[in-house]
């Protein structure tokens, strides 16, 4: 059942300042201002709690290691997923800020032109390369074989072992500023970027073309777009999510339920998972009607689909997991319900919303539901 309860970790912090990182059945979290723990998804067992230093600017998981950008001490830490021990560790300039991985790279740097961009071996951590100067950029992502960039009109792609240039875009618009993720992948051509405060464009890799892919009559969110379960889910300002068809760029459904969506969405048997800000998640159709909606808690900041029949929640000052479906009888099923979306033939994925990091190396009681 929607909402049933499985397991709750206090945080002792806000909710809001926590980031969360969800893969391979565990959830890593900062908790505690200077410590991240790695827990079970299935019933919240703790598998390690290492300290990181106070605020941690990002961490990110990268197959069997995690990330970590620490704030106060100026290091980038490699620690091992399955026991937390640091595996290895280097210092970096005051400031740095961004931490994006590949399958053997890690990059850091480019915030708000405070650090150049510095690669690291993500195995051995040493340095591969670095720019000879400061550099503004927005969260980088890794795709299409190299590691993408942008700031204002400008997008471009660097390789990730030599940093040499693979690819340059010119925006119709600057894009939408923001510390957090700004580029979604939506196949292995096309990345989507949010262009001023109504548009997002399409990039082409293998044309090096920007196509108009979404123009709104109201202000989106200033931040990437999400990509579940063959469908681009838009937000908008203060408002509900439109389920956007990833070729066409045309309008599916829009959910409004009279108050803001937090990030993220979650696939749940023939439908998906939303939630309010107030702590209520509600259960839609591939239609985007509401279908069932459940008070969980007071305020929710973000959620996170487990994979396993369940998601987790960021609360105002939890971390709690519930259940997102059961089964009904008369149920489709999801493939009858997104065929027209599963048919395009784009690859499905989802993204965690967070802050300062980024990787692509294939990331109590029961409530009663209305």
């Amino acid at each position: 059942m929607l909402g049933e309860f499985r397991w709750e970790r206090q945080l002792h912090q806000r909710g809001v300042a926590a980031d969360v990182a969800v893969a391979q059945g565990r959830i890593v979290v900062h908790e505690r201002r200077s410590r991240l723990v790695c827990l079970d998804s299935r019933d919240g067992t703790v598998h390690w709690d290492a300290p990181v230093g106070d605020w941690p600017r990002g961490f990110v998981i990268a197959g069997d290691r995690c990330l970590v950008l620490t704030s106060g001490s100026h290091q980038l830490i490699c620690l091992d997923l399955v026991t937390g021990t640091t595996l290895w560790r280097v210092s970096l300039p005051v400031y740095t800020g961004h931490v994006t991985a590949t399958a053997d790279t890690v990059l850091v740097g480019g915030w708000r032109d405070y650090t150049p961009l510095v690669a690291f071996d993500l195995y051995d951590g040493r340095p591969l390369w670095r720019t000879s100067t400061s550099v503004a950029a927005m969260l980088p992502l890794a795709w299409g074989g190299g590691v993408l960039l942008g700031r204002a009109r400008e997008a471009w792609l660097l390789h990730p072992r030599d940093g040499s240039e693979l690819g340059r875009w010119r925006l119709p618009e600057p894009m939408a500023v923001s510390d957090a993720a700004t580029f979604t992948a939506v196949g292995p051509d096309r990345c989507l970027v949010p262009c001023g405060p109504r548009s997002i464009v399409a990039l082409r890799l293998s044309s090096g073309a920007v196509d108009r892919f979404f123009d709104h009559h109201v202000d989106l969110v200033v931040t990437a777009t999400e990509f579940t379960a063959g469908i681009v889910w838009v937000r908008e300002r203060r408002a509900g999510y439109l389920a956007v068809d990833p070729v066409r760029g045309s309008t599916m459904c829009r959910v409004d339920v009279g108050q803001p969506l937090v990030g993220g969405i979650v696939p749940t048997g023939p439908g998906f998972v939303l939630a309010g800000e107030n702590g209520t998640l509600y259960r839609v159709g591939a239609d985007g009607v509401v279908v069932g909606r459940l008070s969980v808690t007071r305020r929710i900041a973000a959620l996170a689909d487990l994979g396993t029949g369940g998601l987790v929640m960021v609360t105002k000052g939890t971390l709690r997991a519930v259940e997102s479906y059961a089964p009904r009888a008369g149920d489709q099923g999801e493939e009858a319900c997104l065929g027209r979306t599963r048919a395009t033939g784009e690859p499905a994925g989802s993204r965690l919303p967070g802050r300062g990091a980024s990787y692509d190396g294939r990331r109590p009681g029961v409530a009663q539901e209305e």
